[in-house]
């Protein structure tokens, strides 16, 4: 099936009427933007070429002196998309910011809205968990970072 930018806005406007936000609607490029708790924006970008949503959110900032082990954490976490929930973090190279993203098929997500629905609220609650774990890290001593901060659970999301 080829998906259309069309198809991706009845989706969308499918899942803000699941969801009840109706922040969830794409502009004319397909682009969607939600502000989650003052304290994450998770974006959704259609792309026609691939028939892909693409979900990103901006998680932190890595600070200068971030300690090498948030690197280390970060790029472990990523194997195979382990502890990522089968996405991926990024590092915006001009401001250091760590971003998360991850792409879902339209024709699968629109398969089933309440498991794309789900999906995002445990992507939400990720880079909550990784948002905290980097700014401890930045305000601790390399030697102590991750020892209060050790999250021993994630979501483990097939893409």
């Amino acid at each position: 099936m080829n998906t259309s930018l069309e198809d991706y806005k009845r989706f969308m406007e499918a899942v803000s009427k699941e969801t009840g936000i109706a922040a969830l609607l794409p502009d004319e490029t397909g682009l969607v933007s939600v502000n989650v708790d003052n304290t994450l924006n998770m974006n959704f970008q259609f792309s026609t070429a691939t028939g892909r949503i693409l979900c990103f959110a901006e998680v932190g900032v890595l600070p200068a002196d971030t300690p090498k082990e948030v690197y280390r954490d970060l790029l472990a976490a990523g194997l195979f998309g382990k502890e990522t929930a089968g996405g991926y973090f990024a590092l915006e190279r001009e401001s250091d910011i760590v971003v998360y993203n991850y792409e879902f098929d339209l024709e699968e997500a629109s398969k089933d809205i309440g498991e794309f629905i789900s999906t995002i609220e445990k992507i939400i609650q990720l880079c909550d968990l990784w948002s905290e774990r980097i700014k401890s890290a930045s305000k601790s001593r390399p030697a102590d970072y991750g020892m209060e901060n050790n999250h021993s659970t994630f979501f483990h999301i097939q893409p």
